[in-house]
């Protein structure tokens, strides 16, 4: 259950998502209804068809919800054909999207908005499924075997639930060596490495210009701050607000280093660059800084709500000047949470807000990334999102969106029809 802020943090409390023991009146319906609006989104009637199978499927109390026993399990399912409908039909991928968003814009849209990025792992056996690799898994916290998904999340004071998803494939699966592997799983002609921070730029700024969703704040982890292309992209969008991790190992100025021209010769030829001052003092460690701040400096507060009493954390912020490459970068508010207790942990994070931002609201930005994260939680747990059993780049892309317009879903009824969800969705067979 995601832990709800205090409503005396701003802007505004993340809601609950209810999951009853109760059936929902009408829910095939519902559910028909909302499928409806995805016909045109599909060159044939066949695959269409099989999307309200395969979301139908995800919805039932199966305990495994990959394509068989779901195939087997609801009404017309054919498993050949939900194999093809999953890894080679055509979809109008972008088309589908495009309405998932025009949805969730209505149903949860405002202002003060947030988008989230971060990534998750599904653990996977062999060699042949796409992008699959040894690499940092998340979601058991060590490195082992998997596919890695870079994902986008939406949420508000109506809801939260997931926008977009990008397969991460690693480096290697561009080699000779794999060739034959990019074959085997369909990838497209026109598909390049990209890095997570590179793919979530790209995410951020086809969001930003079909200009659908509305937002005013951005939250990532440190993997996308500490890379090229996507802190460059959101700070490039005025009236946006960024709360982002960092490792903590960055180094910056109290104040802003005075910065001079310095000549030098360099094959007989006179050049000269910039540099940070000899005079000024070196960049502190954001580690050693906080390690280091006596404890009249900090702030105790409340991030959420848990299931066991309230989330407390103690905080501090500073405005500073980033250092990158030796030289000043950014001004920006520099945030530290760090546990209680005697086995301190700290979190860095930085903040282009303005300068009169109050610390409450960065306690609450602290705990926004709590949504993709039960976003994640749900749709695993509840909707099958790491049972599938696909090889191919597409069909992996094609599970994880009907997992994204599955969640919506019930958050649709939660919001608009104000139906208890359940755990056990009691589809026909």
């Amino acid at each position: 259950m995601l832990p709800e802020c205090r409503t005396e943090c701003v802007p505004f409390p993340i809601p609950k998502f209810s999951m009853d023991e109760s059936d929902i009146d009408g829910f095939m319906d519902k559910l028909k209804t909302f499928h409806e609006q995805f016909r045109d989104c599909f060159s044939r009637s066949e695959p269409w068809e099989n999307l309200f199978r395969y979301l139908s499927g995800q919805f039932s109390g199966l305990e495994r919800k990959s394509i068989e026993p779901m195939a087997l399990h609801v009404e017309g399912g054919d498993v050949r054909c939900m194999q093809r409908f999953i890894s080679d039909a055509v979809w109008n991928d972008d088309k589908i999207l495009k309405r998932h968003h025009e949805n969730i814009s209505e149903e949860m849209g405002d202002k003060d908005g947030v988008l989230i990025f971060d990534e998750s792992g599904f653990v996977k056996k062999g060699d042949d499924s796409a992008g699959v690799s040894r690499q940092y898994c998340g979601s058991i916290g060590k490195v082992e075997n998997c596919q890695v998904g870079v994902f986008a999340a939406y949420a508000s004071r109506h809801g939260y639930t997931l926008i977009d998803d990008q397969l991460f494939i690693p480096q290697k699966w561009f080699e000779d060596s794999h060739k034959e592997r990019r074959e085997k799983c369909c990838f497209p002609g026109d598909i390049s490495f990209k890095t997570k921070p590179q793919i979530a730029a790209e995410m951020f700024r086809k969001i930003r210009d079909d200009e659908i969703l509305p937002f005013k704040y951005v939250a990532a982890d440190s993997v996308y701050t500490n890379g090229e292309g996507f802190l460059d992209a959101v700070e490039n969008i005025p009236g946006v607000v960024y709360f982002l991790a960092i490792p903590s190992d960055t180094l910056f100025w109290f104040h802003e280093p005075v910065v001079t021209e310095k000549q030098f010769k360099h094959k007989g030829v006179i050049r000269s660059r910039m540099v940070v001052n000899k005079k000024e003092k070196i960049p502190v460690r954001v580690d050693n800084f906080a390690k280091d701040l006596k404890d009249y400096f900090w702030y105790r507060r409340t991030v959420a709500e848990g299931t066991k009493g309230p989330i407390d954390y103690k905080f501090t912020k500073r405005r500073v000047t980033l250092c990158k490459k030796g030289m000043p970068d950014r001004n920006v508010w520099l945030i530290i949470r760090r546990t209680l207790g005697k086995d301190t942990e700290y979190s860095f994070f930085i903040s282009n807000a303005p300068r009169s931002t109050k610390l409450s609201t960065f306690v609450w930005l602290s705990g926004i990334r709590w949504a993709i994260e039960q976003c994640f939680e749900e749709t695993k747990t509840e909707l099958g999102m790491d049972h599938y059993e696909v090889r191919k780049y597409g069909g992996w892309h094609h599970h994880i969106l009907t997992c994204m317009l599955a969640h919506f879903f019930l958050w649709h009824l939660k919001i608009r029809l104000g139906e208890k969800i359940t755990s056990h969705y009691a589809v026909a067979a």
